[in-house]
């Protein structure tokens, strides 16, 4: 079977893969994604859906930047993919809270919340924490269990769904070739000379992108790079649809364009495992109903677990190998929000063929232990 040769490859068909996919055909080069196929464990269909910001990056203040980077990149990546595709992903930017249902609850994230932004330093962190009586004000049928909440100007939602078929689309009508079922059985690594092997075909490139999410595990090896990431399972159920009442998003309830609630949050460590959890959804559903109590009226139409890609800190993983390079990786569990980051920051980087310096505190170099004298 003939080599097909691109500028660059990028493994991995989801939301990280398309949007530097994206990104990087924009930039002018000859780009090849390779998406595994429905065999995948597609956590871009699981996703809550949520462009995000204030929960991210305490004790880390780098990826705070990184996240509020991606946001303020959104709007633009959204008109674009919207003027090649005629898609509309459902960007809303209106602010978002994070609800507490204790008195504990609210001290604690007034917390972290003052730590996020001593942090920030002079990059800035605006929140606020809101007493009930005023956010029963911004939000209807706020049920008498939430005592409070943090709210922050940054936070929003889109549709995970619309977002990857529009990235899929404008990156294919741009000259971009996408070659599903295409699964990397193996490969080899010289500095800016790569090759794999897939069920599609060979494909080689001077450069190479593993964005394959828990899969980037076995292959960074391959290519000098080192992706220590794990599966973490999260379960989310989606209500019948109701006339519009939420009008920003909260960490755990969001209320789509189409009008159903989504409910989420679950944390589980529990392997490769997409069962779903009865006990687990019951909690979910608890939560909700506490923070609106006339959620609890409206019915379960789908619910449906999916496996977040999680590195040992939860932060994302970005490199270069040293050994070859030409070779990046890019691990993330938070594919929506991150995703202005990944078309129209982290895409040129990689065009230019090196990162940039305020991505060296996500090298998975901090998981080097030193050895002992």
């Amino acid at each position: 079977m003939q080599t097909r040769g691109s500028d660059v490859i990028v493994v991995g068909g989801g939301l990280v893969g398309a949007a530097i996919a994206h990104g990087l055909r924009g930039e002018g080069l000859d780009t090849v994604l390779l998406d595994e196929g429905d065999i995948a464990f597609r956590a871009s269909r699981g996703n809550f859906g949520l462009v995000w910001v204030q929960s991210k990056g305490f004790g880390a203040p780098w990826y705070q930047r990184w996240t509020r980077g991606s946001a303020g990149e959104w709007p633009g990546l959204a008109a674009d993919l919207a003027a090649r595709t005629g898609i509309d992903t459902a960007l809303q930017q209106p602010g978002g809270v994070h609800l507490c249902l204790s008195e504990q609850e609210f001290e604690d994230r007034g917390r972290r919340m003052a730590q996020m932004q001593v942090e920030a330093g002079n990059f800035g962190l605006e929140y606020r924490m809101i007493r009930r009586d005023e956010l029963a004000e911004m939000l209807p049928g706020l049920g008498p269990s939430v005592v409070g909440a943090s709210w922050s100007p940054y936070d929003g939602h889109a549709s995970p769904l619309a977002l990857l078929q529009a990235l899929h689309r404008a990156f294919t009508e741009a000259g971009g070739a996408y070659v599903p079922n295409a699964k990397v059985t193996g490969g080899t690594a010289a500095p800016n000379d790569f090759r794999v092997e897939t069920a599609a075909g060979t494909f080689a490139a001077p450069r190479i992108v593993l964005a394959a999410g828990l899969g980037n595990a076995d292959l960074a090896p391959v290519f000098g790079l080192n992706t220590p990431v794990r599966p973490q399972r999260g379960q989310i159920l989606v209500t019948e649809r109701a006339r519009t009442v939420l009008p920003m998003p909260c960490t755990t309830i969001r209320q789509t364009g189409e009008g159903t609630i989504m409910l989420g949050d679950s944390m589980e460590e529990v392997g490769f495992d997409t069962r779903q959890s009865p006990p687990v959804m019951a909690q979910v559903a608890q939560r909700a109903a506490l923070s609106f109590p006339w959620i609890a009226e409206l019915n379960i139409v789908r619910a449906w677990s999916a496996l977040r890609v999680m590195a040992p800190d939860g932060l994302p993983i970005y490199d270069q190998s040293e050994r070859f390079p030409g070779a990046f990786t890019a691990n993330c569990h938070s594919g929506v929000t991150l995703a202005g980051a990944h078309a129209r920051l982290l895409a040129p980087m990689i065009a230019r063929g090196v990162l940039d310096p305020v991505l060296d505190p996500f090298s998975a170099k901090r998981f080097d232990v030193p050895r002992a004298a």
